[in-house]
């Protein structure tokens, strides 16, 4: 026998006997992110001589390389060189991948040395090798190597420095709505794991793969204008290994060079002759994409850097109450502000950015200054707002995605705004089967056909209808306007402000009395956790002596029927409680409000108690709330509630009759439970 047909021959057994697949079989993996995790698992367990999840990543993507390359080196008919058997002894295995992984070294030089080769031990070596060998990862989705980086590092490594993944649909819809054309200049100036560059790529080849088709292209043409177009697409992160990484995958993904550089996108490294300053230069890019890193512990300090940025300067309020800049340059800044300008500087005059940001940048009162510079420097093409849950578990930071284009502002203009409340998965990270991300980027196409639908899912709002400079989507949210107009048929609407300004009601805060003062005697200090269920608990967690109580009983003076509102802490702002005779001897904290009823006649207490428990003011309540520095607040942001009476009086007399009911029953089951636990233990 020949030695070729040997070797054939020697194939089919491997192929037939030990099923290891021909290129042709690979199949398109469903979730790599479990593959991943399940591979994470066995060798956190099984491997020894390492033990950090970083240095696992590591591994795990110089396997993964060969594993692509492997893929897209050979022939459909070929059996593939990623493969293990159970005949395999340990130095065949480590022989045979180390091969590929020699390929890949001397093709990226600048990404791996001579000294590089792949640590794992040969057990481990062939467990991940078969949990890989049957699929295709080219054909899975591009965010592979994100995939990687999410189960192996997680918050560990990237949380301290503010930076998460982004999730795909997220980075989807963005690619969706800011639609990168073939031939356009595309920027990630905080890469990471390219997911924005890699999604970026897959919407400009379907582009090309239609235009091969309409216009007959050849082969050749075609992959001639998607090497040119892989080209076009350039990324900065100040993370070395992760930009070593980023290279590489992308110089696979597009069989050739890529413009993938690590340094610190803020600072001023256009002066520098070296790469980077060649490569990325202001007013050049037609696209900008990014996840910038953000988080409260992160600042910018430093004249060098901050002094590039209006936004790292001090901005005051005139006499007309608008924003203006100073010549002040501030101590420090938080990155996600200054990578705003950034991204702006970088754009060409006309371009587009999709940036994802803290929600709280558009709702702050102290942030202002921001939502005016965009608008003095650029047009919104919409702001998105994301759920909670998006980041999480690795990070609670609300945050939206705003869409803004580099053009003189005009007088005024329509933009999209879509509110999701659903991501796809929960505050764990488990799938939900619920995603509002994929349903708001068809919306914002058909809105631009002004099929105008008008939900959270999406509406237009004009930048002349902005209050304040608030420009978060939940402030406008159609869902509540369109209530309060059905409620208008048979109730009165009326604002908080409204019935202060008539001397109606009144508005007060009450005190802090310091920690040391906690548990100096039983005189309740009602704070925002005690309030629930319309009544202050049993047992308030904290009281005072009457030595302190005397000090503050005249700013918290409580009367019957006054409403204590909790107006701070996020999930608990809008819980009230009504004071009845056995709460009035009380002291409540400063993030509670305390609503009293001036003017009966109009407006009965008990009425406004089961108001401001409505549903449509729980939601005015939540559209309103902002974060000021680590926790959420109301504000004077309570002055807009619009509160629903009843027009009819029978129904009034009704609702307050059980009302009244529900307060007096409360209160007397409340004492009758005091004097309970105390009598047991009466002698």
């Amino acid at each position: 026998m020949t030695t070729k047909l040997k070797q054939k021959s020697e194939t089919k057994k491997i192929h037939e006997v030990y099923f290891v697949p021909l290129r042709k079989d690979l199949t398109r993996p469903d979730d790599l992110k479990v593959i991943f995790r399940n591979i994470r698992n066995h060798l956190a367990g099984m491997t020894s001589g390492i033990t950090r999840d970083e240095v696992f990543a590591q591994e795990i993507i110089k396997i993964l390389f060969c594993k692509v390359y492997d893929e897209k080196n050979t022939r459909l008919s070929d059996l593939v060189r990623f493969y293990t058997t159970p005949e395999d002894t340990e130095k065949k295995i480590i022989t045979r991948i180390s091969d590929l992984f020699s390929h890949i070294i001397s093709k990226y030089p600048d990404i791996f040395t001579k000294k590089d080769k792949i640590d794992l031990d040969a057990n481990s070596l062939k467990y991940v090798v078969l949990s890989l060998q049957e699929f295709c990862i080219t054909d899975a989705d591009r965010d592979a190597i994100g995939d990687v980086f999410e189960v192996f590092i997680g918050p560990a490594l990237r949380g301290s420095e503010g930076q998460f993944f982004t999730p795909k649909n997220a980075v989807e819809m963005m690619v969706k709505i800011i639609n990168p054309k073939p031939g356009e200049l595309i920027l990630d100036p905080a890469c990471g794991a390219g997911g924005f560059l890699t999604m970026s790529l897959d919407s400009i080849w379907a582009k090309l793969d239609n235009n091969a088709k309409k216009e007959k292209w050849s082969e050749l043409k075609l992959n001639k204008q998607k090497t040119e177009s892989a080209s076009k697409l350039f990324g900065i992160d100040k993370d070395n290994f992760q930009v070593k990484v980023t290279k590489a995958f992308m110089s696979l993904l597009t069989n050739g060079s890529s413009n993938i550089f690590c340094d610190n996108s803020l600072r001023d490294y256009f002066r520098d002759e070296n790469n980077i300053s060649k490569a990325i230069k202001l007013e050049k890019f037609d696209v900008i994409l990014t996840n910038p890193p953000f988080g409260s512990k992160i600042q910018i300090v430093g004249e060098e850097i901050l002094s590039q940025y209006d936004l790292a300067r001090d901005w005051k309020k005139d006499k007309i109450k608008q924003w203006v800049k100073t010549k002040n340059i501030s101590k420090k800044q938080a990155p996600q502000i200054l990578f705003i300008e950034r991204c702006l500087q970088l754009l060409k005059p006309g371009g587009r950015l999709g940036i994802i940001l803290p929600e709280t940048l558009f709702g702050n009162p102290s942030h202002g200054y921001i939502v005016e510079y965009i608008k003095q420097n650029a047009k919104f093409i919409s702001l998105i707002s994301f759920p909670d849950e998006l980041f999480q578990p690795h990070t609670h930071s609300k945050t939206c995605a705003v869409f803004l284009e580099k053009k003189k502002p005009v007088e005024d203009y329509e933009f999209f705004v879509g509110i999701a409340e659903w991501c796809g998965h929960d505050s764990r990270g488990n799938k939900v089967p619920r995603d509002d991300i994929p349903l708001i980027s068809e919306r914002y196409f058909t809105n631009l056909k002004n099929q105008k639908d008008s939900d959270h899912l999406g509406f237009m709002k004009k930048i002349s209808e902005i209050k304040k400079n608030i420009i978060i989507p939940k402030y406008y949210n159609p869902d509540i306007e369109k209530e309060l107009k059905i409620l208008k048929k048979t109730h009165d609407i009326v604002s908080i402000q409204s019935l202060v300004d008539d001397n109606k009601i009144s508005l007060s805060t009450g005190v802090e009395i310091g920690k040391l003062n906690y548990g100096t005697g039983s005189i309740p200090f009602v704070r925002t956790s005690d309030i629930s269920n319309w009544e202050i608990k049993l047992d308030p967690k904290q009281g005072v002596n009457s030595i302190i109580y005397d000090k503050f009983k005249k700013k918290c003076d409580l009367q019957l029927d006054d409403i204590l509102m909790v107006r701070d802490g996020t999930y608990l702002i809008g819980n009230t409680a009504m004071i009845t005779k056995h709460d009035t001897k009380s002291l409540f904290q400063s993030h509670i409000l305390k609503i009293r009823v001036l003017d009966p006649n109009s407006i009965s207490p008990h009425i406004l108690m089961a108001s401001l428990n409505s549903k449509i003011v729980k939601k005015q309540i939540r559209a309103k709330q902002f974060t000021q520095e680590i926790i959420d607040t109301l504000g004077k942001r309570i002055l807009e509630i619009q509160i629903p009476i009843p027009k009819d009086k029978e129904k009034q007399n009704k609702i307050e009759r059980e009302v009244k009911h529900i307060i007096s029953s409360r209160s007397d089951l409340r004492e009758r439970a005091k004097k309970a636990s105390i009598e047991i233990t009466r002698v």
